[in-house]
């Protein structure tokens, strides 16, 4: 009877093995899963976000013909629909409560969710080779979740810094309760300095490392925890230096505009999976034209009516 009791255990155990258990082993599979649900748990919070800026008022702020995709998630996460959220949109320009602080932190949370943390897959693939490799010789590794919450914290240090600005811009009625830029000025001097940025031997350094992050792992490898961590704080740390000034130019098209925020969240994608900064360049050029432009606008909206 025992022996019986035994051999269906060894059975369970080897299906288990060879289905869920052998999924279990593949920390690269596991991590680029969490990776992929995070950043589809961010994008949907800015759903539901959107959702209630459609019913406030402010659905034109979400990018051109955005409307009813925000409509579709909305009935999607709350089929019961309900009020209009009475903090949709930006809190105002007057004095921020707690709760309002908290709102913009957690959306600027999602954002970092949605648009950085699908650009590190390449990063984590990486780290995740090398860990499988050193696992088949019998060195111990550490999971690349371990790495990948290193990187989100330093997006989420991120996300509380530009919660800040957001705040200071709001006193400054700089921003709308839409969450865009209410100076043509403002926008064209973003614009101009996220171009400049491109061309800065800081935002060299910084994408170069990670478009090549096998060197950085080799030359830091590490079997703790603790260090693995450190090394997904230094990589989200070379990931902030590559793009903090393009999430930035939300400030100026809105930070809840949907189409702006998947082409700068491809744009920096492009960035880390090419070997040359030349892309990053071309952007540039692009970004201070832009500038340019609006900042040339503003001054000719604003100069002095000429009296023939």
């Amino acid at each position: 009877m025992t022996q019986a009791i035994q051999d269906q255990r060894l059975g369970r155990f080897r299906r288990f093995a060879s289905g869920p258990g052998r999924l279990l082993r593949r920390p690269r599979t596991i991590a680029l899963v969490c990776v992929g649900v995070l950043a589809a748990a961010g994008w949907t919070y800015l759903g539901l976000l959107a959702g209630d800026m459609v019913k406030s008022g402010h659905g034109e702020a979400l990018g051109p013909g955005m409307g009813w995709l925000a409509t579709l998630v909305e009935a999607l996460c709350r089929p019961t629909f309900g009020a209009s959220s009475a903090h949709a949109g930006m809190p105002g320009t007057g004095a921020w409560s707690p709760v309002d602080f908290g709102l913009i932190l957690l959306m600027w949370c999602a954002m970092a969710l949605a648009m950085m943390l699908p650009t590190a897959g390449p990063m984590i693939v990486t780290y995740s080779e090398i860990a499988e490799t050193a696992s088949a010789k019998g060195e111990p590794v550490v999971s690349p979740l371990v790495l990948a919450a290193g990187y989100t914290a330093v997006w989420i240090g991120f996300a509380v810094a530009a919660t800040a600005l957001q705040w200071s811009l709001a006193q400054l009625a700089l921003l709308d309760p839409a969450m865009r830029s209410t100076s043509v000025l403002f926008s064209g001097a973003v614009f101009a300095g996220a171009g400049l940025y491109q061309f800065s031997a800081l935002k060299y350094a910084c994408v170069t490392q990670c478009q090549r992050p096998f060197p950085f792992f080799f030359a830091h490898w590490t079997s703790h925890p603790e260090g693995v961590f450190r090394l997904g704080v230094r990589q989200g740390l070379y990931c902030l230096g590559c793009c903090w000034a393009m999430m930035l130019v939300m400030l100026t098209v809105g930070l809840m505009n949907i189409v702006w925020m998947a082409a700068l969240g491809a744009v920096m994608a492009i960035e880390k999976i090419l070997t040359t900064t030349r892309f990053s360049r071309a952007i540039g050029v692009v970004l201070i034209g832009t500038g340019v432009l609006l900042i040339v606008s503003s001054i000719v909206a604003h100069w002095p009516a000429r009296t023939v």
